[in-house]
């Protein structure tokens, strides 16, 4: 008798099977860390906005007239490739300057 080579019907559908199994599982953790990067990706740009807020701070002697964030961040000496911006609203007026007096930077979409 001669055999053939091949998968059997069987084969084929235990293997896509495995592969259903793994894929539903991995698609929510893929989904889970695509949202914990993009919060750490906005408290990285608020933590580089708030040191150049120092920054200018100690080479001017005064914070920003009324908050004003774009003044520091429209400023190629402290932010030479632009203003941030959050990657997930992908807007950079999701930033603001506290009126607290703290001169501190929160996002309007993460709330840290």
């Amino acid at each position: 008798m001669r055999r053939e080579k091949g998968f059997t019907l069987i084969e084929l559908l235990v293997v896509i099977a495995i592969l259903g199994v793994l894929a539903a599982i991995a698609i929510p953790r893929i989904t889970t860390s695509t949202a914990t990067a993009k919060a750490n990706a906005c408290a990285t740009n608020i933590d580089i906005m708030n040191t150049q807020i120092e920054m200018y701070y100690a080479d001017k002697g005064y914070y920003p007239a009324g908050n004003d964030l774009t003044i520091v961040t429209g400023d190629p000496n402290y932010f030479p490739e632009g203003e941030p911006v959050c990657p997930t609203t992908r807007l950079s007026s999701s930033y603001s300057m506290l009126t607290d007096g703290t001169h501190r930077v929160t996002c309007s979409e993460h709330g840290h």
